[in-house]
């Protein structure tokens, strides 16, 4: 089915909230009539705006689910049922434990688009065996603007879209699917979050991935790496959470960098730029890839990162700033990278994983700048992921816009 009000305009200027509510719910009762909806709710602003519209336009024949993939922040799928029990919404959620099934598809997959559509699939089939027993044949979902734009443009694989791309729902999952909000960007979806009286740590949550973690275990994924990249996250989502960020994270990667005559070249060109001397920063390169755009098609691509030596730690907040500035003519000038970190603490003895934190700003999640972070507060959470991560050894800060690198990293 196609997204529902997908002509209304996305315009912070022009969106009327009161319209819209009005618009979709009527269309909402029209098409679902007597019928049960089913619809999955992670807890983030889309998901949840989506189920209050709903609820609004169908009452109680709606059956919120929440799949918990095991790859949710800790203690997640609680405190979205809690959120979700309490007034406006006073929904019941249904919690769905499907960790084994997730973590067994996505088994020896690396690539990043391999994982999504691992992830998409198991998703789907986990809510096709809900709605079947709870008698539903429509989904409701908060499908947003940015997930077909970046799905259809190839820049990456959106696990909620679904019949725009030639998948049929209905025959492959057994449930037509309605996107009331398809139509919106961000900030008009938070706009209708509050109209609809969500409470403000709904509304103006940061945006978490569909697929969850998965997203920020890059690379192939395992239970100690998703381990160690929920404590990571816990730490960098408390200790960054008042900067000012429109999306910060830690994403997890295999700890294994390679030096050779491309990365001295590298840290030769970056020496000069940076006006630092010769010897004194190193690049390494990371042995996964990440997601990134150019020309508004995805890429997937290396990521180097800056190592500096002891004599330059007191410069270090200077070279961050330099390092966010020339980050695009490094990316520019090898097409092959996709991303450009800071180390920003490291142990004497490496271990599996290293970790790195992202911080961004941004009005429309379509375009990003990397936010200038103090420097000791990145070395306060550089400490706190190497006291509490017992498998991580090194901690970098990603210097990458949006283009050319994306928001998350696969």
């Amino acid at each position: 089915m196609l997204p529902l009000a997908l002509t209304m305009s996305t315009s912070m200027e022009s969106f009327d909230a009161d319209s819209f509510i009005a618009l979709q719910t009527e269309e909402m009762r029209r098409v679902v009539g007597g019928e049960r909806a089913i619809i999955a709710v992670s807890g983030g602003v889309d998901s949840t705006t989506c189920a209050a519209l709903t609820r609004k336009a169908i009452g109680g024949n709606i059956v919120c689910v929440f799949i918990d993939t095991g790859f949710m922040r800790k203690g997640e799928p609680e405190r979205v049922k809690r959120n979700l029990a309490r007034p406006p919404l006073n929904l019941p959620l249904k919690i769905v434990r499907a960790q084994e099934s997730f973590m067994k598809r996505l088994e020896g997959l690396v690539d990043a688009e391999e994982k999504r559509k691992a992830f998409r699939e198991t998703f789907y089939s986990s809510l096709g065996e809900v709605a079947g027993r709870e008698g539903c044949k429509w989904l409701v979902q908060g499908t947003i603007a940015p997930d077909l734009i970046e799905t259809k443009s190839g820049i990456k694989t959106q696990h909620n879209v679904l019949e725009q791309i030639g998948i049929d729902p209905r025959q492959r999952y057994g449930f037509k699917v309605i996107e009331p909000l398809a139509s919106l960007y961000k900030p008009q979806v938070r706009a209708l979050s509050r109209r609809l009286g969500l409470a403000q740590e709904t509304s103006e949550r940061q945006p978490f991935p569909g697929p969850g973690l998965m997203v920020r275990c890059v690379g192939a994924v395992s239970r100690g790496k998703m381990s160690s990249l929920k404590t990571a996250t816990a730490i960098v989502e408390k200790e960054l959470k008042d900067l000012g960020a429109q999306q910060y994270f830690a994403a997890i990667v295999d700890n294994n960098p390679r030096e050779g005559s491309e990365t001295d070249e590298f840290a030769s060109n970056l020496s000069r730029t940076l006006h630092i001397q010769g010897g004194l920063l190193k690049i390494h390169v990371l042995s996964s890839p990440a997601t990134g755009v150019s020309g508004g098609q995805r890429i997937y691509g290396k990521m180097a990162a800056m190592v500096l030596s002891s004599t330059l730690q007191d410069r270090a907040g200077e070279m961050l700033e330099e390092s966010v500035v020339v980050c695009r003519d490094f990316i520019g000038a090898n097409p092959a990278y996709t991303r450009l970190l800071l180390e920003i603490w490291r142990l004497t003895k490496r271990k599996a994983y290293a970790a790195i934190v992202r911080a961004v700003e941004t009005s429309d999640f379509m375009t990003a700048d990397v936010l200038r972070i103090p420097w000791k507060t990145l070395i306060g959470v550089s400490t706190r992921v190497l006291r509490n991560c017992l498998n991580v050894s090194s901690v970098y800060y990603d210097v990458t816009p949006k283009p050319p690198a994306t928001i998350e990293f696969e």
